[in-house]
């Protein structure tokens, strides 16, 4: 028990924590990339897993080798999102949880690394749920977020923005992949990571505990409310 700090508050990534989307996004990147016949393997996804827009653009036009500019695989790549990212199903542990949480007042935040129209789009069909949060950090968009993760600014921007502007050190973040996790331990933050089974062993030994849903968040060990 000695090795979990108690927290006060907490911040969720969304994309692979709350909303189901990384299989949406695999398909949309496939979709654009059958062009250039190209194939997004989860190699080439785990190094883009959380970064800005644009430099997850520019990171897969580097990688793949693509015969045209970052620029415009954003462009191409924002069109397909438009129509395979309207709709989202929400992990029900993960909705379970937030729902606990928000009936005990503990402060909730989304720090995600999408803009504020990609969230708007992806959150459309579950207002309700994100009606819940305190406040949602979109990286992408924000200009207090200078670096994308795993740069430890977006975190250290949603806990400012709390009314009572907690010390890092009292924030628990749930992530899933392994640049959000190395960004809440920059920020001073303990995480919880839900990670994607591809993910290998070594990449999950940084997080300080590891769940297959997030509804088995040991919330007691950190001095929150047991579901």
């Amino acid at each position: 028990m000695a090795k979990f700090r108690q927290v006060s508050h907490v911040i969720f990534d969304m994309d692979g924590v709350i909303l189901d989307t990384e299989p949406l996004y695999t398909k949309a990147v496939q979709n654009v990339l059958n062009k250039y016949n190209r194939t997004f393997t989860w190699e080439v996804k785990a190094g883009m897993m959380g970064l800005h827009r644009f430099e997850a653009s520019k990171y897969i036009v580097n990688k793949l080798n693509l015969p045209i500019t970052w620029e415009e695989y954003d462009t191409e790549i924002h069109k397909e999102y438009q129509v395979v990212l309207a709709n989202p199903t929400v992990f029900p542990g993960t909705q379970k949880l937030i729902r606990h949480l928000s009936k005990h007042n503990i402060p909730i935040s989304v720090a995600t690394s999408s803009s504020l129209e990609s969230f708007e789009l992806k959150s459309a069909q579950h207002k309700d749920l994100f009606k819940l949060f305190d406040h949602i950090v979109c990286g992408s968009s924000d200009p207090d977020v200078k670096q994308g993760k795993p740069a430890p600014d977006i975190f250290l921007v949603s806990a400012a923005r709390f009314p009572d502007k907690p010390n890092p050190e009292k924030c628990l973040v749930l992530e899933d992949s392994p640049n959000g996790v190395q960004a809440a331990i920059s920020a001073g933050m303990q995480v919880i990571m839900v990670p994607d089974e591809n993910i290998p062993m070594e990449l999950r030994e940084a997080a300080s505990f590891v769940v297959s849903s997030v509804d088995e968040t040991p919330l007691e060990k950190f001095g929150l409310p047991p579901l």
